[in-house]
């Protein structure tokens, strides 16, 4: 067979691959009953960083994985990518397994501290990480003035990486995840060392991701951020999912109780108000935390006392209330 011929097998063979996974799988990424176990020190003591992790992260959404640290999500990450092997378990990316070549090469990457070669400018890191995606050049010159505009580097263009910040080099690091617009791009801590305005800036970014199709799985510990643009998320406690699944859902768990902000409370009325029920001081106004079935007598006693009240609402748990919740640390 001549080498043309071989090319040619080659490419039949990962167009039928990527046709097969695309319409056997609905899933970007899937967990089945994965462990990862550590042997460390000298006398390699088993540390299990993941036990048992059975996940789907479907197509076309934001997934947040949450824990807190030391708790297996940046292993997990690393077990998705081919960089390390699960020792119990199995993980398809794109529908075929993690080790495919194939699959690789459709996914991006941002580690949560990116190492670049620090005498290079986000041109040329971006034209590096082109060439090993064997990218066109011409390509890559369109892309890199779109994610540069995209990651508000535009002005950097020409600096060198080593004169970088640590949010910079954030933003350097999603870029170079975009690079070669993969189906599947993976995030560890991709808000982290960015201003306000800076994580405004990429969470619109990861928005974007989705309603261009792309899947987006991602860790963070700013919890405000990850309300704010999940469709799903997936709590790790010591190396295991305690909770999963649409964060509206999740958020509901607390839905027998009422919040009612109220401003104009004397002290007398709020002494007496903090003996029946949960209250926080939100400056202006305070938030009290009701039974559904009274709610009627306090509106009534708060109205009486002259008291002016601005909101009730059904109660809905924050992110942090759950993550907090879950982790045991309420």
């Amino acid at each position: 067979m001549s080498e043309a011929e071989v090319e040619s097998s080659k490419a039949s063979a990962s167009e039928s691959a990527a046709s097969s996974g695309s319409q056997g799988d609905d899933n970007a990424l899937v967990f089945e009953g994965v462990h990862k176990e550590f042997r460390l020190g000298l006398r390699f003591k088993r540390v299990h960083a993941v036990r048992g992790v059975s996940l789907e992260v479907k197509r076309g959404e934001i997934f947040g994985y949450l824990g807190p640290n030391g708790a297996g999500k940046t292993t997990s990450m690393k077990m998705a990518l081919g960089l390390i092997r699960p020792t119990q378990g199995t993980i398809r990316v794109l529908g075929e397994p993690v080790w495919s070549p194939h699959a690789r090469e459709r996914v991006g990457y941002a580690p949560e501290q990116p190492y670049f070669y620090d005498f290079l400018t986000p041109v040329e890191l971006l034209a590096f990480y082109g060439k090993l995606y064997r990218m066109p050049k011409a390509t890559i010159a369109k892309r890199t003035e779109e994610l540069l505009a995209t990651v508000g580097l535009e002005d950097s263009r020409n600096q060198r990486l080593r004169g970088f910040s640590k949010g910079m080099l954030q933003r350097a690091g999603i870029a170079q995840a975009l690079l070669a617009s993969p189906e599947l791009v993976i995030l560890d801590e991709p808000l982290s060392g960015l201003d306000p305005l800076g994580r405004k800036e990429l969470r619109d970014v990861i928005v974007g991701l989705r309603a261009a199709g792309t899947t987006v799985f991602l860790s963070s510990h700013i919890l405000h951020d990850i309300e704010m643009v999940c469709d799903r998320v997936a709590i790790l406690i010591k190396g295991q999912v305690e909770r999963i699944g649409v964060l509206e859902e999740l958020l509901r768990s607390d839905a027998s109780n009422v919040d009612v902000e109220v401003r104009g409370v004397d002290s007398d009325l709020r002494e007496q108000l903090e003996k029946e029920f949960a209250v926080v001081d939100l400056g202006r106004a305070l938030q009290l935390k009701v039974p559904e079935s009274g709610v009627s007598g306090v509106l009534s006693r708060l109205l009486e006392a002259g008291a002016q009240v601005s909101q009730v609402a059904p109660r809905r748990l924050s992110l942090e209330e759950l993550f907090m919740k879950e982790a045991g640390r309420e």
